[in-house]
């Protein structure tokens, strides 16, 4: 039955709408995975599939983890092995987020600054269609969904927190400092970063739930990027902790 269900919606198109948060090519799968590892992967690729279809479809609050799980084809348990938080099946992409920045400053090149790296890494996510650079054709479903249970908008605040503490941490250590106490200069700055990313994407979510067409946003974002860039390297010395 929930294949049949599944295939259904598949044909309406709403898993194309689903891929922000579907898991669908998550940077976890590089091709050197166990066997064991990518079951692991595939199957919590779908419980989080299958989870966005339901909450897309009918509202984050309108839909059961036990619902999830019988569309999943798993037990409610294994749906908790993999999401504590029902909340992180539709914001699953919170992880690769973390991921993401951390390369993107641990890997930088020898004469990049930390914030020359996330510049170069927030404009490839965009260029790509990424689902983390915030724009592409159907995003608008997910924002609405965001915007419209107030569980799903706490977490997204709390995962910004999660993701400025991860960054004050990265600069601490680019700057020769415990990563585990990152000092003023290192929190001040990855809270001018992360809020000044968060400003574009919120902006880029007004104009695709507006209507705006997504190729429109994806030029009128880059721009707005580039400029919050340019604002935090002129508000950064030396581009920040780490960057000297």
């Amino acid at each position: 039955m929930a294949k049949r269900e599944r295939a259904g919606r598949e044909e309406t198109g709403s898993a194309g709408e689903a891929g922000y948060a579907a898991g669908v090519g998550h940077a976890e799968d590089d091709g050197r995975l166990t066997l064991r590892e990518r079951k692991k992967l595939l199957t919590r690729q779908r419980i989080s599939g299958e989870a966005t279809l339901l909450f897309l479809e009918r509202g984050f609050d309108n839909v059961t983890v036990a619902e999830v799980a019988r569309a999943a084809e798993v037990s409610t348990m294994t749906v908790f092995n993999y999401f504590p938080r029902k909340e992180d099946l539709f914001l699953d992409r919170i992880p690769e987020g973390h991921e993401l920045i951390t390369r993107a400053v641990r890997d930088r090149g020898a004469d990049e600054t930390p914030l020359a790296a996330l510049r170069r890494l927030t404009l490839e996510l965009l260029a790509q269609g990424h689902p983390l650079g915030g724009v592409g054709e159907g995003f608008e479903h997910f924002w609405r969904t965001v915007l419209d249970s107030p569980a799903l908008r706490a977490r997204a605040r709390e995962a910004v927190e999660e993701i400025e503490h991860t960054l004050a941490g990265l600069l601490a250590e680019a700057a020769g400092e415990d990563p585990g106490r990152p000092g003023r200069d290192s929190r001040l700055a990855a809270a001018l970063i992360i809020a000044g990313i968060r400003a574009a994407h919120v902006e880029a979510a007004g104009r695709q739930l507006a209507g705006d067409p997504a190729g429109e946003v994806t030029a009128g974002q880059e721009e707005v990027l580039r400029r919050t860039f340019d604002a935090l390297e002129r508000a950064l010395p030396d581009g920040g902790p780490g960057g000297s």
